[in-house]
């Protein structure tokens, strides 16, 4: 049934491989250490919305959308960082993000300028869609009850993010191009997670 409950989540965002349901009894071994890499990836969430609309202000629409998106995601790096003082946790060194790394080595080189942002927007909306994946089973599985609660806001939050970068790309460039790039997308990330080792210190 659980299993059953984890394969919905991953269809409904159109991801092709669930996490492996390991991952959360790792990450619980050690709540220091995920919750570090919680707190960065939700920096580095708000730097993205902050670059994209540095380089496109043009996109009004982008820029408008984004905005608030830059104060959410800060907010949510402040939500991780008093869980961990809650918990007497102490906030670890950043680390290298080897899935994040490895979708930005898939995107198209050169290009236009507009060529770029469907790049941008798909890949924030691929991290957007597996964070939520991930949330979603922190909130289902974790024996900490206090921590389902928090993940189940998390995982409410990411969905919307992640519905928005797809829909921008398809605002600015269309079913017929985004469609089938975004499929190309989910095929290796897919393949990306197959890949890494499994690690619960790591939220990707």
């Amino acid at each position: 049934m659980e299993a059953d409950k984890d394969l919905q989540g991953v269809r409904m965002l159109g991801l092709k491989l669930p996490t492996d349901p390991r991952w959360v009894n790792l990450a619980e071994m050690d709540l220091g250490e995920i919750l570090t890499d919680h707190a960065y990836c939700e920096q580095k969430a708000a730097t993205s919305c902050i670059s994209l609309i540095q380089g496109y202000p043009e996109y009004e629409e982008l820029v408008r959308e984004l905005a608030p998106i830059v104060t959410e995601e800060w907010g949510h790096f402040r939500s991780v960082l008093r869980e961990m003082d809650k918990r007497g946790l102490k906030l670890g060194r950043q680390r290298k993000d080897q899935y994040v790394n490895k979708l930005l080595a898939f995107q198209r080189k050169g290009g236009s300028r507009e060529d770029k942002l469907l790049e941008k927007l798909l890949i924030c909306a691929l991290i957007e869609a597996r964070s939520c994946e991930r949330f979603r089973l922190m909130s289902l599985h974790i024996n900490d009850m206090e921590l389902r609660e928090f993940y189940h806001r998390f995982m409410i939050s990411e969905a919307g993010h992640y519905r928005l970068f797809i829909e921008l790309a398809r605002k600015y460039f269309g079913e017929d191009r985004v469609n089938p790039r975004w499929e190309e997308y989910l095929q290796r990330e897919a393949e990306i997670m197959d890949e890494l080792e499994l690690r619960g210190d790591r939220m990707h």
